[in-house]
């Protein structure tokens, strides 16, 4: 026995809906009460505090937030890479309304950039993509 007390987290990455009779879905229940969060400010928000279980140390590694998400190492991966945008980009999209064009997948290429004005200008330029295409 290593002597740590295992300690078992559940980790929601989606979210499901529940079909109505009609073949509707009805709203998540987190969106009755706070309104529509947009899922790239949840996955941001997941990473940030899944960071926090790692410094801690109450989860060893990525491989483990992995296994305990239900979800590959890779893609485990893609979401804690949001933490390698700048903070004033991380705080943005913490706060953004839903916006049609901005994701995840969409923001990878800025993430793996290590200057913080480039990922600024590609993040601003994102955006106006991201507007244009919800207009």
């Amino acid at each position: 026995m290593s002597g740590h007390p295992e300690v078992a987290y559940t980790l929601d990455f989606g979210v499901r809906r529940q079909s109505t009779r009609e073949g509707k879905t009805a709203p998540h229940p987190k969106e009755l009460a706070y309104g529509s969060i947009p899922r790239l400010a949840r996955l941001l928000a997941l990473a940030i505090r899944l960071e926090g279980l790692l410094r801690s140390e109450t989860i060893q590694d990525y491989a483990e937030l992995a296994r305990l998400g239900r979800v590959t190492r890779a893609r485990m991966t893609q979401i804690m890479k949001l933490l390698h945008l700048a903070p004033d980009i991380q705080e943005q999209i913490l706060f953004l309304p839903p916006i049609r064009g901005l994701n995840e997948r969409n923001l990878r290429p800025i993430t793996n950039r290590i200057d913080w004005d480039e990922q600024r200008r590609l993040f601003q330029e994102l955006q106006r993509r991201s507007q244009r295409v919800g207009e």
